[in-house]
């Protein structure tokens, strides 16, 4: 079980939270320019590190905030958490 600590509520279940994916992908800015593989690459094929990673999770089950955290892939370790902006 993980424990995310909201800005709001404090340090909470993991089950009141749903994974929002890596911190660092953006949408890419050239929409209309970017190819099929691309598009492919951006939206099914997530980043997997093995070690520290910046992640989003919404605070669904209580105030509905954005968090980002950093998490250890390896050991789920947070060492750091902020509001979504």
């Amino acid at each position: 079980m993980l424990l995310i600590r909201c800005p709001f509520c404090g340090s909470r279940n993991e089950s009141e939270f749903m994974y929002g994916g890596p911190a660092a992908v953006r949408r890419p800015s050239n929409a209309a320019e970017v190819s099929s593989r691309e598009w492919v690459e951006y939206l099914a094929v997530p980043s997997n590190p093995l070690g520290p990673a910046l992640e989003r999770w919404w605070h669904a089950r209580g105030c509905g905030s954005w968090v980002t955290i950093e998490r250890n892939t390896a050991t789920h370790e947070i060492t750091e958490s902020s509001d979504g902006d």
